[in-house]
């Protein structure tokens, strides 16, 4: 069974590269393409596709060293197998036609048909539409990569990559289409998410939410971090990537990217600092884990707002998420749940914080302002979203249970995944 199913998936990928042969298209309308920010936003492009193997440090430095190199794995592969799906069908689910503002057309943009490399006004005007497709490829490729710390060290390879791919056609695209195509359901409702707060961190902490609690506790679970350099690297590509991540969705070299990289330098150092001593006036120790989960706590928390506050308010994101993370771990490591690396707490959690105080304090459309509507509209999306990825990913985990069993067995698990799925190890 399985020789046929990698004899199958090889040759559906010889077919999609015949459909997918086609040349770019030059339209009209070239003359408005602005080199500075396309410029940029080559640049931010890139460095968002630096997160994800900042993220496969990150994780893989934390746990036991059996499971280094497949935790690792987990994160890396998602730059090949998302970016396949996004040009065959993912970003014509995020971006096409609009139906019912919930989801886009898939045969609008299948094997990038229509994607030139002229502008297109209705989403990004100054720059070539193929980079703006590109753009968007990062963040697809990422959010599915940020729930593999929930299940690190008990799924099956194959069973991993085939949720990947149910997740990012029925949960990622619907939510990346409704937040921000200009038909989308949130963004006509006036939901601000500048550049991921509901889409990324909050659809992939619920997501990893929702795996722990279907794949159920590690039978050989060790708590000894493998590297803690790893974890200190991959906090320090993820910093340094997290600067496209936000002022990259400015889409332009333009005053909101250096609002948005200011709001995101100073949110991270603010959660940062505010993670060591919210630990240390709990007598526990000042540790090099604790501030680089703190840093990335403060990242995903101004990841919605970072183009709509002022510095002094996302210092204030930054020291709030650090504190409600801090004790959403602490209250995760006491419940029955095993969230590996706990993503659901710091993503998750970091996710929804940001966005609840996006409604607050958003300049002119806050709650701070004497505005309501922006706020509650946030609260009552907050609730549809946390639903909808919750229950979406645990009928996808069933869904891919039914067809490859998501558990290793329990030897393959005491053995480490390392050695049972990929034959390797770091000794």
């Amino acid at each position: 069974m399985g020789r046929k199913l990698n004899f199958i998936v090889l040759v559906a990928l010889v077919l999609i590269a015949l459909f997918c042969g086609t040349e770019y298209q030059i339209l009209d309308a070239v003359d408005t393409i602005d080199s500075g920010d396309t410029a940029w936003m080559i640049v931010a492009s890139a460095l968002v596709f630096l997160m994800t193997p900042g993220l496969a440090f990150f994780y893989g430095g934390m746990v036991n060293k059996r499971n280094v190199i497949s935790t690792m794995l987990q994160s890396f592969v998602a730059l090949g197998v998302i970016s396949v799906l996004w040009v065959i069908i993912g970003f014509s689910l995020a971006f096409g036609e609009s139906i019912g503002g919930v989801i886009g057309n898939p045969m609008t943009f299948f094997c990038f048909k229509n994607v030139s490399v002229s502008p297109n006004p209705d989403f990004a005007g100054t720059i070539p539409f193929l980079l703006f497709a590109l753009f968007q490829l990062k963040f697809a490729i990422i959010t599915p990569a940020l729930i593999t710390g929930s299940f690190a060290e008990r799924i099956r390879f194959r069973s991993y990559i085939f949720f990947m791919v149910l997740f990012s056609i029925f949960i990622y695209s619907p939510l990346a289409h409704m937040t921000w195509h200009p038909d989308g359901l949130l963004r006509n409702w006036d939901v601000l998410d500048f550049a991921g707060g509901t889409v990324v961190h909050m659809s992939a902490g619920l997501a990893a939410l929702a795996a722990a609690i279907y794949l159920g506790k590690r039978k050989h679970a060790i708590e000894q971090p493998a590297n803690i350099p790893f974890v200190i690297l991959g906090t320090g590509l993820l910093w340094f990537g997290w600067f496209g991540f936000n002022s990259g969705s400015a889409l332009g070299a333009n005053t909101d990217a250096v609002i948005a990289f200011a709001n995101t330098n100073i949110a991270s150092a603010t959660s940062m600092i505010t993670w060591l001593f919210f630990e240390r006036f709990y007598n526990r120790k000042m540790s090099s884990l604790g501030a680089c989960i703190g840093a990335i706590v403060g990242l995903v928390a101004i990841t919605p707002a970072a183009g709509f506050v002022t510095m002094g308010q996302s210092i204030f994101i930054g020291f709030i998420a650090a504190i409600v993370s801090n004790i959403a771990i602490q209250l995760n490591k006491k419940s029955k749940i095993d969230d590996t690396l706990e993503v659901f707490p710091s993503h998750g959690v970091g996710g929804i914080v940001g966005m609840i105080l996006t409604g607050v304090l958003a300049k002119d459309v806050g709650l701070v302002y004497g505005e309501t509507t922006t706020f509650t509209h946030h609260m009552i999306a907050l609730v549809g979203v946390a639903v909808f990825t919750f229950f979406g990913s645990l009928v996808l985990l069933k869904i891919v249970d039914l067809v490859l069993p998501l558990r290793v067995r329990s030897d393959q698990e005491e053995r480490g995944l390392d050695l049972s799925q990929h034959g390797e190890n770091i000794e």
